[in-house]
């Protein structure tokens, strides 16, 4: 990918000043601005409010996702509260909250915003494959209460389907997007996975029918982000913060640098940043010339969590600090947690 030219650059720079000066006259001239390497300010989220017709999540109350795997990597759903354990700092607590992915009747409610590269390295093919892939992602979801939107990335980043129900319009998008979406050498990955975020925030409440949702954003690219303005640990951070898992699908893009495909696939930017990992998310690669089969068992793996939430010990409960969480589970199975640490609410 190349980068912006260094004049179109200062032009930008120069514009974005002018414009502060303008919405704000009153600022004394003297004020030093920001450095062209100064991560961009972007807003906190807005408080959520909870419907009064769901239950309401007590803010002292840490939880988290837990996806359990058996030796062959499959998704195990057989498992009860006492099959697990929790550690903070350390020290293990007990379990206050614990949900099944799905009881009879009553399958877990998802949220999922799907971020798709549109910069010029992703190719028509591999949009129109992706187009089938999403409707067999839906198709294994479709027992589940599900709002799926869709934003396009490359140089900036466009919302192309607000939250829906109908799993049709995820199709329509991919048209959408070969029509309207904003093309471009940069690859602003972490910014629109930092929007997708503040999509779920807005938009889909951390409760729904009583039950706590489960919050995803799936990313679709080449794997190599270009010309964001917000740093992969600010996005880490507000996942985690959200309770939002970031799944990333590298597509057989990033491959035709390499010397032969068989090769085990190279670690790109993406994979290294730790997005997916430290958000309870899976970094997968599309090597093969069908997704369906990829997106279906990421539907399956995304619809399999377990939530988990304790109470922390009171005097740590609201010092404003940083603390480790840790899950433990039955021998011989691989848990992915959605996240590894939580701060504490500052005391009021």
């Amino acid at each position: 990918m190349l980068k912006k030219p260094a004049a179109f650059t200062a032009r930008t720079s120069l514009l974005i000043l002018v414009l502060i000066a303008l919405a704000a006259p009153g600022v004394p001239q003297t004020q030093t601005p920001p450095s062209p390497n100064t991560e961009r300010p972007r807003k906190v989220f807005p408080k959520e409010q909870d419907p009064e017709d769901i239950i309401r999540v007590d803010t002292d109350l840490v939880s988290l996702d837990v996806t359990a795997f058996d030796a062959d990597g499959q998704p195990v759903r057989n498992l009860r509260q006492e099959d697990f354990k929790i550690f903070s700092d350390g020290v293990e607590q007990p379990i206050s909250f614990f949900q099944l992915e799905r009881r009879p009747g009553e399958p877990r409610p998802l949220a999922i915003v799907f971020a798709l590269d549109v910069s010029g390295s992703v190719t028509a093919d591999e949009m129109n494959r992706l187009r089938f892939a999403l409707r067999s992602f839906s198709n294994q979801l479709a027992s589940h209460p599900v709002s799926y939107a869709v934003i396009a990335f490359g140089m900036r980043v466009k919302t192309i389907q607000k939250f829906t129900s109908d799993p049709r319009r995820l199709e329509e998008s991919v048209d959408r997007i070969n029509r309207d979406a904003p093309h471009g050498l940069s690859t602003h990955t972490y910014d629109a996975v930092d929007d997708a975020i503040r999509m779920l925030v807005r938009s889909a409440p951390r409760t729904r029918e009583r039950r706590l949702m489960k919050r995803t954003v799936l990313v679709v690219t080449d794997g190599f982000p270009v010309g964001d303005t917000v740093s992969p640990k600010t996005v880490i951070e507000r996942a985690n913060a959200a309770d939002v898992s970031v799944f990333v699908v590298t597509l057989p893009s990033f491959a035709r640098v390499m010397a032969s495909s068989n090769q085990t696939p190279l670690p790109t930017p993406l994979d290294v940043s730790g997005l997916a990992e430290l958000t309870g998310g899976r970094n997968v690669y599309a090597n093969e010339k069908d997704y369906a089969p990829l997106f279906r068992a990421l539907a399956e793996e995304v619809s399999s969590a377990y939530v988990l939430a304790f109470y922390p010990p009171e005097e740590k409960r609201r010092d404003g600090k940083v603390h480790t969480i840790r899950v433990e589970g039955p021998r011989g199975l691989t848990l992915r947690q959605s996240r590894t640490e939580y701060r504490a609410t500052d005391k009021q």
